[in-house]
């Protein structure tokens, strides 16, 4: 079985399984039961964990009137009850998704939530119930409201309708506006273990080796859905690229670069940028870490805590928290859409350079 022809993680809206957040289920259920369920929930946590997963999972529940199932109790449906199935397909008339990723009017995907989008949230929550229950809606992610789509999203808190719901997902929850997150009640999710990432890894990539998935677990940070990103990206593959690059420095293997620079730019590229650049800004944060604590640095492939302890020599660790900074700006501005993907790797590599020649603390 090839990588394309593996079994894909469902949608979040069509996931029957969540491994994980029992306790986070069991808060739910306990607000739901006691009669003061709030309006509003922040559920927030790394990427890829479950929380959209976890925010439809609720949905169904509550629009199924909150009555458990008898065979999957507690918030889960069986993928045949017939709200599961409709809300999967997108069609149930009370649960309405907003979402970045859409194609906008000019035919390319958005990766932010505009204004237009948070405004449909209204109407809907304002009509009656098409079934008599509650309205729901889901906003994956909070984070990438427009301040205007936010302020929009703000007025419906402040004043919410009856028997409506809603359910904003966050990544960071920082990127919310203070005023929206001091009307929501917070849940927050944590990375999921190895032995959940193993198990999800191995039932939707069993093509993997073993070696393999275990790599891609540790680069994971608790995240199944980075971990399978990796796998459809060859993130190993691209980790042992960037990692090579990094030995190099300070005098940069400049014809790989580019040829690197090129593989991710190109039009066959897909999300492969996004990976590496995630990737290096992984590496370069676990340096700032075990500097800081003073331990060793874990290692995927072999020889990152040699390289992580020559890097640390080079600057201090002010230094470096600036540095992973400017690599984060530069890449936020790349997938914007606003600079050269091959530049901005080009720029993070001269900023690297510098980083590693520069010594640390005064001459003596």
């Amino acid at each position: 079985m090839t990588g394309s022809d593996a079994p894909t993680a469902p949608l979040p809206r069509a996931n029957p399984e969540l491994l994980g957040h029992e306790a986070a289920e069991r808060r739910l259920i306990e607000a739901w039961c006691s009669s003061r369920l709030p309006h509003a929930w922040l559920v927030s946590g790394p990427r890829g964990i479950g929380k959209a997963t976890l925010a439809h999972r609720f949905a169904r529940f509550v629009l199924a009137g909150g009555v458990e199932d008898e065979v999957t109790p507690g918030l889960s449906l069986a993928k045949t009850h017939p709200i599961f199935q409709r809300t999967a397909a997108g069609t149930h008339a009370d649960l309405l998704t907003i979402e970045s990723g859409n194609k906008g009017k000019s035919g390319r995907k958005q990766y932010e939530i505009s204004v237009e989008e948070s405004r449909r949230i209204g109407p809907f929550l304002t009509m009656t119930a098409a079934e008599g229950g509650w309205r729901t809606v889901v906003i994956d992610s909070a984070d990438e409201m427009t301040r205007a789509a936010g302020n929009a999203v703000l007025k419906l808190l402040e004043e919410p309708p009856a028997k409506a719901i809603l359910l904003l997902v966050s990544h960071n929850p920082g990127r919310v506006l203070p005023t929206i997150r001091s009307r929501c009640c917070h849940l927050v999710l944590r990375p999921l273990n190895q032995e959940i990432q193993a198990r999800l890894l191995g039932d939707y990539r069993p093509d993997l080796e073993t070696k393999v998935r275990g790599a891609l677990i540790r680069l994971a940070g608790g995240s199944i859905g980075y971990a399978l990103c990796l796998a459809e990206e060859s993130g190993l593959d691209l980790y042992r690229d960037l990692v090579g690059l990094l030995g190099t420095l300070p005098d940069t293997d400049v014809p790989a670069l580019h040829a690197l620079a090129s593989r991710l730019s190109g039009p066959k590229a897909g999300e492969s940028w996004f990976v590496a650049i995630e990737l290096l800004s992984y590496w370069i944060s676990g340096l700032i870490k075990h500097y800081a604590l003073g331990q060793k640095m874990p290692e995927v492939i072999g020889g990152e805590n040699a390289l992580s302890n020559r890097f640390q020599a080079g600057s201090s660790l002010a230094e470096w928290v600036e540095v992973w900074e400017k690599i984060n700006r530069l890449s936020s501005m790349a997938e914007r859409g606003n600079l050269d993907r091959r530049q901005v790797l080009v720029n993070v590599f001269h900023t690297l350079e510098g980083a590693v020649r520069q010594p640390s603390g005064p001459a003596g």
